[in-house]
Formats: structure tokens, C-alpha cells, sequence
């Protein structure tokens, strides 16, 4: 295409000449034309957003990857909640069924639902909330699964010991049982206090004898305490069991045992007095399982022969002497 050149008359030569732009009318002429086009850009925007209600495509990409990505966020709380709910019945079954079977105190529910403590873990998502509770759920399970873990470690230690369970649990009274040697002046259950005439519950069974009548360990375990108290129980033993299980032996005389002794079921603690609160000579016997005082008439037969359990006591006096004297073993 022809270039189309513009002529001016020249009133000096009396001629036409070719017209010629200035620079400065070229410039003028450019911002013009940049002016316009801008112009041009923000009217099609207008139309296209507001107008005609079109979405741009740098926004339309956006929301397409914001949809994928929350559809995978709503996955995983799928999942989640799934994972929770097989989590908590794992945690029931611990609780109610492992835990149980070998005396072990149930996990309570502010250790398995504890939260993440110090420093604001999710400050980087205050802006999307859905993320941030994803997030916060997710660290409440990975320590809920921690817990629960933990807990069936202690289960699977303590299962290792299942065989020596029959052993430990307090399955004979803490004396001779000879008739003509104690009497029961008091069983567990409420009962008018001999002190003060009040009704309270006697968490143990008494039994009345003269002061030394020796007093023997109702099932393996591990002396927890040993007090010297004038008054309350007085002078007195908590042997630890081990499976939810302790007993306490309470106004005695004297004591022959210290803590963190282990012993065998049968062997002497100590001899019965009159210690502490007391308005007669007696041994008071407590069996605790799981931190709760029971009656101890369940676990132990009064009906035993003397012989027979003077018998059982020789049995565990020899076998405690032949693991003291043995060079590879020593009492604790």
C-alpha cells in the first residue's frame, strides 16, 4: 500500500511542499495512542466483569485448583474420621478389656485428648480455617495414636508377666488362720467407728490377737512403704502386687521388712501390736485393687488348716533362704 504523504503550501517559494511531523507532535501523538489504549483495555474489562459477568481466566484458573485442593482437604477429614472412630474403639477395648484384665488404671481422657501446648502451631492458616482445623484434628490424632501406643507397649510388658499373676494377687490371709490364736472384731463395710461413734466405712478386715503374732505377705510383690505413725493406721506396710493390686497391714508392733524389698507370698513382715488409732490389739488388712478398697473376705479362705499354712510358710522360709544364699541373686 502507497505511503499517503501530506503537502503544505510555502507562501516564500510559492510551492507545495511534503508536510514533515515535528517531534514533538510525534510524541503527543504517541501518548495518545498509548492513552486510548488503555482506555481501550479498562472499557473490555468493564464489559467483561461487570457487564457481561465473565470471570477472568487468571480467576477461573485459581478457583479450579482452590476446588481441587479442598476436595482433597474434605478426603482427608473423611479419613479422619475414620481413622477416629477405629482409634476410639481401640481405646475403649484398651480400657476396658487389656487394661482390665491385669489391674491397670484406665488412661484418662484429658491425657488422651490433650492438645499441643506453647507457641500457636496454625498461626500461618488464621486465614483458611477449613485448612487450620484439618491441620489441628490431624496433630490431635497423631497423639491420640502416640498414646494409645504407649499404652499397649505397658500391656504387652505386663502380659509377659501373666504367668506370675495367679502368684501376686493377695490369695491368702495375712496370718495363721488358728481359731484359738484370733477372732474377726470388725469385717469390711460400714460400721459405728469405736473412736468417735460415727458411721463410717472400715475399708479392711481387723483381726484380734495378742500383740507379735507374726504376720505374713498375702501374695508376691514389692514392699511400696513402710510408716511409723503415732497415730491414724500407726505403724504399717503397703506391699505393691503389681496388676492393679496392693494391701496394707496396719497397728502393727514392729516391722521386719524395708521399701523396695521384693517378696514372696508367705514370707514375715513383721508381728501384730496396737499402734496408732487403736482401742485394742489387732492387725488391720486392706486389699486395694486399682486404688479402690475391696473386701478382702474374696480373696483369701479362712478355712485353711493351720498345718497347711504353717506348711506354705516353711515352703517360702526355704525358698527365700536358698535365693539368699545363692552367689548370683540377691534380695532387694
Amino acid at each position: 500500500m502507497a505511503k499517503i504523504r501530506e503537502y503544505i503550501f510555502n507562501a516564500s517559494t510559492l510551492s507545495y511542499e511534503e508536510a514533515k511531523d515535528s517531534k514533538m507532535s510525534h510524541l503527543w501523538r504517541s501518548i495518545g495512542l498509548f492513552i486510548a489504549s488503555i482506555a481501550c483495555f479498562c472499557l473490555y474489562f468493564w464489559l467483561y466483569a461487570s457487564v457481561l459477568g465473565l470471570e477472568l481466566p487468571k480467576t477461573l484458573l485459581l478457583k479450579k485448583e482452590n476446588a481441587r485442593w479442598t476436595s482433597k482437604v474434605e478426603v482427608m477429614n473423611r479419613q479422619l474420621d475414620n481413622y477416629s472412630e477405629i482409634l476410639t474403639a481401640l481405646q475403649m477395648r484398651d480400657d476396658d478389656i487389656y487394661r482390665s484384665i491385669f489391674g491397670m488404671n484406665d488412661i484418662s481422657q484429658s491425657v488422651r485428648e490433650a492438645g499441643f501446648g506453647g507457641v500457636n502451631r496454625y498461626a500461618a492458616l488464621e486465614d483458611d480455617p477449613v485448612l487450620k482445623n484439618t491441620m489441628r484434628r490431624l496433630d490431635k490424632l497423631t497423639k491420640k495414636a502416640y498414646v494409645q501406643s504407649k499404652s499397649f507397649d505397658d500391656v504387652a510388658l505386663l502380659s509377659k508377666r501373666a504367668g506370675d499373676m495367679a502368684s501376686c494377687i493377695p490369695a491368702i490371709p495375712p496370718i495363721n488362720p488358728d481359731p484359738k490364736k484370733y477372732r474377726i472384731s470388725s469385717t469390711f463395710g460400714y460400721r459405728s467407728d469405736p473412736i468417735s461413734h460415727r458411721t463410717t466405712k472400715h475399708n479392711g478386715i481387723d483381726f484380734a490377737m495378742k500383740p507379735g503374732n507374726p504376720v505374713y505377705t498375702t501374695g508376691d510383690g514389692v514392699v511400696e512403704s513402710v510408716k511409723f505413725e503415732l497415730f491414724g493406721y500407726g505403724n504399717s506396710i503397703i506391699i505393691d502386687h503389681g496388676f492393679g493390686y496392693k494391701t496394707r497391714y496396719a497397728h502393727m508392733k514392729s516391722i521386719v521388712v524395708t521399701e523396695g524389698m521384693s517378696l514372696k507370698r508367705g514370707e514375715c513382715i513383721g508381728y501384730s501390736g496396737n499402734s496408732g488409732k487403736s482401742t485394742g490389739a489387732h492387725l488391720h488388712y486392706e486389699v486395694l485393687y486399682r486404688g479402690n478398697a475391696v473386701n478382702p473376705y474374696n480373696y483369701f479362705d479362712l478355712s485353711i488348716t493351720p498345718e497347711e499354712y504353717a506348711t506354705m510358710v516353711q515352703i517360702t522360709q526355704a525358698a527365700s533362704e536358698k535365693i539368699t544364699l545363692h552367689p548370683s541373686h540377691k534380695k532387694r
